[in-house]
């Protein structure tokens, strides 16, 4: 089994378990050179917030997309446009990633703003 067959396959077995819950999710996917999070509805239908290292009004505020310090900062993002949707509550889908590093920041960060997970 290869690296990315074993993220995909606990990345399945996290999504059933949050399936089961009937809440929202803040999804999160990372790239070498980007990260990307997204809060999906209770019934995985509809993106209700967005944010990623790639869009314009993040990319002004970090200075390298791929570190620590992006992620705390589209976390932040994350946090603020699920709390405007009106979602203050998400399980946290990582996509099989560890937690670690990067996913980490995302996660503490948008925690600090106001999301509950």
């Amino acid at each position: 089994m290869d690296k990315k067959s074993a993220r995909l396959r606990r990345a399945k077995k996290t999504r059933a378990k949050i399936s089961e819950l009937k809440m929202a999710r803040l999804c999160v996917h990372r790239t070498s050179q980007h990260i990307y999070a997204q809060v999906i509805s209770a019934d995985g239908q509809q993106v209700v917030a967005s944010s990623s290292t790639v869009q314009a009004d993040v990319k002004s505020e970090i200075s390298n997309g791929s570190n620590k310090s992006a992620a705390a900062v589209v976390g932040k993002a994350i946090a603020e446009k699920a709390k405007a949707a009106g979602v203050t509550k998400v399980a946290f889908d990582r996509s099989g990633f560890k937690y670690h590093g990067r996913i980490q920041q995302l996660a503490e960060s948008a925690r600090e703003n106001g999301l509950e997970f």
